[in-house]
């Protein structure tokens, strides 16, 4: 047997377990014979053509056998496998150029000015540092602060979202007086009361394609605090292209990752994830949830690396991979390896320039079709359509795919809860034949339900568009959103 540890994003699959005993000789044999127990993980590793999804990696012990013969790779008793599926330092300034400290400032960073991995002259190269931070969310908000406390001189934001009460639980830039206006102002007030001596950019625009580049180019680091795997693999290609570090982070649930991304020496994102997982298949940390203090810590760790590559001090998190499991407190570190063959920063890019991410990552609307299964106008039904069948008293099952947890806060009458990832089990329990309606928050999981349920037998099948919370804000506006 061969422990396996499976990421939260794919335990639902896994009766909710975190590691399982599995027969095989191989990597292939072993995947073959897990995703044979639960076959709800067979479509996260595996794709169309039989093939291991390019953006699942898999790790014997700690080491990386992609550039093995990856599901031929042999496994000796004591192994342990690991699946790690995608969740998203500048060149000093010469002591000549550095500015000097204000008295003030001596004061401020007394702490720092007498540590010699500092001193005066990496408080000075702080000071002279410019950051650009990626969002003011849960990631950009600890590692905003921290950067701006520690004295980096000037420190950009990239931002075009406003404050909202479900961000107060982990975004601690923002603060309750603060719900309705725009991040920006918010991180920004709240910068400038922490450290006045911090110049703060700010740019209220969405990154795209056009305006990557020219927002990189005055930085000495990217600070990634994307939330998307759009940006994150925009991000990713502007750092390579206009040779700027990315301390990158990421979070889902309580689990986080960081690493150093885009050196010269170092491996980048796509190095790791040559491609981007399918629209829908990995859920977003509004789906999932995100423990409060998780991307806290992830976000800090983006800021002890940011600033560790502005000073030239320590080993930078360059070619290796840091995981934290925050329920259990344990770090792990993973080594990366620089992929020759990689298009963006390998020995022969095919990619020169930044294209359509959206497109790429297959969230763009004639993508996502193909990414997606079409539905019709008869496989949908809107929430007041919904609403009308029940009043007249039609026989409808509502279906809800969501996690118990969630059903707890609200719910739809009458709605049968089964969750997404016990159905391939416990569909049997539903009569092929009803009039079925799929729900779920926001209508991506219950279409993926709605696919599979399809793919049983099932005809009579329709997903509510919007999910619960289109039903809160066409029908029941008393129930409580998340």
């Amino acid at each position: 047997m061969t422990k396996i540890l499976i990421p939260t994003p794919l335990r639902p699959f896994t009766d909710k377990l975190e590691a399982v005993d599995v027969d095989g000789a191989t990597i292939g044999e072993l995947l073959q014979n897990l995703t044979a127990r639960y076959g709800g993980l067979k479509q996260h590793l595996y794709a169309a053509d039989g093939k291991l999804r390019s953006f699942v990696n898999i790790y014997v012990n700690d080491d990386d056998i992609r550039y093995l013969q990856k599901e031929q790779t042999p496994l000796k008793a004591g192994d342990t496998v690991s699946i790690i599926p995608s969740v998203a330092g500048g060149a000093p300034a010469t002591a000549e150029a550095l500015p000097e400290l204000s008295g003030d400032e001596i004061k401020r960073y007394s702490r720092h000015l007498i540590m010699p991995e500092v001193g005066v002259e990496g408080q000075r190269r702080l000071k002279a540092a410019k950051v650009l931070c990626i969002g003011a969310g849960g990631l950009g908000s600890p590692a905003a602060m921290y950067l701006a406390a520690a004295g980096i001189g000037t420190i950009g934001i990239v931002d075009f979202d406003v404050v909202d009460f479900s961000n107060l639980q982990r975004q601690i830039i923002h603060g309750t007086p603060d719900v309705g206006r725009a991040k920006l102002a918010s991180a920004k007030d709240r910068l400038g009361a922490l450290n006045p001596n911090v110049h703060v950019e700010t740019y209220d625009e969405a990154l795209s394609s056009q305006n990557a580049l020219r927002l990189f180019e005055p930085y000495d680091v990217i600070l990634d605090g994307t939330d998307n795997f759009p940006t994150r693999y925009l991000v990713n290609d502007a750092c390579v292209l206009t040779g700027k570090p990315n301390a990158y982070g990421s979070i889902f649930r309580f689990e986080g990752q960081a690493s150093v991304f885009a050196t010269t020496q170092g491996p980048c994102y796509r190095c790791l994830y040559p491609e981007p997982p399918p629209p829908g298949l990995v859920p977003s940390c509004a789906e999932g949830g995100v423990f409060g203090v998780l991307p806290g810590i992830i976000g800090v760790i983006q800021a002890t690396e940011t600033i560790k590559l502005v000073l030239g001090a320590g080993e930078p998190l360059v070619g290796r991979f840091l995981i934290y499991d925050a329920l259990r407190m344990r770090f792990r570190e993973l080594k990366l390896r620089k992929d020759a063959d990689c298009p963006v920063c390998g020995t022969n890019p095919t990619v020169m320039q930044l294209i359509d991410y959206e497109q790429f990552c297959g969230v763009a609307p004639h993508q996502l079709a193909a990414a997606v299964p079409a539905v019709s106008h008869a496989d949908a039904l809107s929430s007041t359509d919904l609403k009308a069948e029940l009043d007249r008293g039609d026989q409808v099952v509502i279906l809800d795919v969501r996690e118990p947890q969630e059903y707890q806060i609200n719910r739809l009458p009458g709605s049968i809860l089964m969750p997404l990832g016990d159905l391939p089990k416990r569909y049997v329990e539903l009569d092929p034949n009803a009039n079925i309606v799929t729900q779920c928050k926001s209508g991506m999981r219950s279409a993926k339900a709605q696919d599979f349920l399809r793919s049983k037998g099932f005809t009579r099948i329709r997903n509510l568009t919007g999910g619960i919370l289109g039903w809160i804000d066409q029908v029941d506006p008393s129930q409580p959103k998340y």
